[in-house]
């Protein structure tokens, strides 16, 4: 019977186990936290990494002809393991039971690794797992998508539910111009602009021009504010109107950067999808599915009911007809079918959304050339339906788009090249700028180093003639003290009339060294003079000048 062994993966490493005995075999393959990471993220994708097959081939036992048997927790990774290596590959049941309680035990089961230990690897290892699977290409978020369309639809029922109370507010004021004005922002600015509408005149009428870009509508509305039938208003009210309407006209403007700030992002993120069916229906279902790997991974049949969900269901329930379609009806080209054709263009589109939200997903230069290719193949089927004129293959027209979108991947590759080069350039300059202004601050302080230098040689020449005259005077002391020490030897004997004539050498050096002092200071004080008499005639011709 082949015996059975367990791999376990451990954010400390690999083990392998054998089930007979329950005693480990192998031994524990230490690793850094980014062999971990690594290891951890090969056995997520069912990928069998090198540290993985080195462990298990030098630490598995051959069987001889029977292949091994070993127990795994993964069914992935099993068949990746059986694949690569040709075991034999058991998984669930006992296997699942043996490895809860070397998950448990492992601590224990394996020489030199604590509990700490253990739990800090684990810790360390899910947190750099989980810092990896959140990380993505900032130019490529769709998270930036789903919050921005969900912002841009709040807006449109902010800025409506806003613009109908100025309407009502400012319409007791002027309530013509409601009649004559029927865009919101347009009637907001209005607002702001004309205020009391009895001061209103000639004057005003190139600025309401302005306003309203049309010179009849301006003309409107000053022979309305001539002959209005609304109420006086005081002037504490018309600020607080006119406050409110400024506010509106900014939410408006920033609801238009916003989509155009969609229109980019959606040309960054998913510009075949955006090409294909347009940036805000695009959003839409990006949004709806949850992200662009969702919307990529669904069938053509779900992405034609997207958002349609109540309605399947009650059709479900209710037994009668199912939706055609649901997010995708604010595209033009449902609009622009026949009736008894929406269910078919539906369809059709649906089938290219799917197509084109997957490119947009696995490819790694985002172009356009496949949503334009297949906006073209849409626009054909429109028009067979219409007019019955045949439309080209779909294998025809893939081959064109794929030849175009390597050409402009390639181009996208080389700006990108261009752009990584003048970066590297600049670097290059500013290193060197600062090298060559590094080199100047350290000239500058060697020749503050060797001014300084210099001074202090100056003043400290008579100091060292000083100290040099010591030494001499120390070394003639010494040679005395010698010649007396040899005389003593030489003698044999302590007299008294060699310790008198040891007290008058002694008094004789002590005369000495009192005499070369005074030359010392004779000398120095000799040396300050000159400076002392040019610092007098200095201060003589300063008072003459004076």
């Amino acid at each position: 019977m082949v015996l059975l062994h367990v791999l376990f993966e451990h954010a400390a490493g690999y083990a392998l186990f054998a089930v007979k005995e329950v005693e480990e075999i192998g031994m524990l393959l230490p690793q850094s936290a980014q062999a971990a990471l690594e290891n951890i993220n090969a056995i997520s994708e069912g990928v069998v990494h090198a540290d993985l097959k080195l462990f298990l081939e030098t630490n598995l036992p051959s069987v001889g002809k029977k292949k091994a048997l070993l127990g795994v927790a993964d069914g992935k990774i099993g068949a990746a393991l059986q694949e690569e290596l040709g075991l034999s590959i058991q998984t669930g049941g006992v296997v699942a039971e043996i490895l809860r309680g070397v998950r448990l035990h492992f601590h224990s089961l394996v020489k030199g690794l604590t509990a700490q230990a253990a739990s800090k690897a684990q810790l360390g290892l899910g947190h750099s797992y989980s810092r990896a699977k959140v990380k993505f290409n900032v130019n490529r978020a769709d998270n930036m998508i789903i919050q921005s369309i969900a912002l841009l639809d709040q807006l449109d029922k902010d800025i409506n539910t806003f613009s109908m109370r100025v309407r009502e507010w400012y319409g007791y004021h002027f309530p013509e111009l409601i009649k004559i004005v029927s865009d919101n922002s347009t009637y907001c600015k209005l607002a702001k602009l004309i205020g009391n509408r009895k001061e209103l005149s000639e004057e005003s009428l190139e600025a309401l021009e302005e306003v309203t870009m049309d010179s009849a509508k301006a003309q409107a509305i000053l022979e309305a504010s001539r002959s209005s039938m609304g109420m006086d208003i005081s002037p504490i009210d018309l600020i607080n109107i006119e406050s409110f309407s400024s506010r509106v006209v900014s939410l408006t403007a920033y609801r238009q950067e916003l989509q155009e700030y969609l229109r980019s992002k959606m040309g960054q993120v998913a510009p075949n999808l955006a090409a294909l069916i347009g940036e805000v229906v695009g959003a839409r279902l990006i949004s709806h599915a949850g992200s662009l790997t969702n919307l990529a991974k669904y069938p053509a049949s779900t992405v034609q009911i997207l958002g349609a969900e109540k309605a399947l269901f009650r059709a479900l329930k209710t037994r009668g007809n199912t939706p055609k379609y649901g997010l995708i009806f604010h595209s033009t080209f449902i609009g622009r079918a026949a009736a008894k054709n929406k269910g078919r263009i539906s369809r059709y589109l649906a089938n290219k959304c799917t197509i084109a939200s997957r490119i947009d997903c696995f490819s790694e230069v985002p172009t356009s050339v496949f949503g334009d290719k297949l906006r073209d193949q849409v626009e054909e089927r429109l028009s067979f339906y219409e007019t019955g004129e045949t439309p080209r293959k779909n294998l025809d027209v893939m081959k064109e788009a794929v030849a175009e979108a390597s050409e402009a991947a390639a181009e996208i590759k080389r700006k990108l090249e261009k752009k990584e080069k003048k970066k590297k350039k600049r670097e290059k300059r500013r290193l060197e700028a600062l090298s060559t202004a590094e080199g100047e601050e350290e000239v500058e302080v060697k020749k503050r180093k060797s001014n300084g230098d210099a001074e202090a040689h100056e003043n400290g020449e008579t100091e060292v003639t000083v100290v040099k005259k010591k030494k001499k005077r120390a070394a003639a002391e010494d040679v005395e003290v010698k010649e007396e020490e040899e005389e003593v030897m030489t003698n044999g004997v302590d007299e008294a009339a060699p310790a008198k004539k040891k007290k008058k050498r002694k008094i004789e050096a002590v005369e000495l060294e009192l005499k070369e002092e005074a030359e010392v200071k004779e000398e120095e004080a000799e040396a300050q003079e000159p400076e002392q008499t040019e610092k007098k005639k200095k201060k003589k011709k300063k008072a003459e000048d004076e």
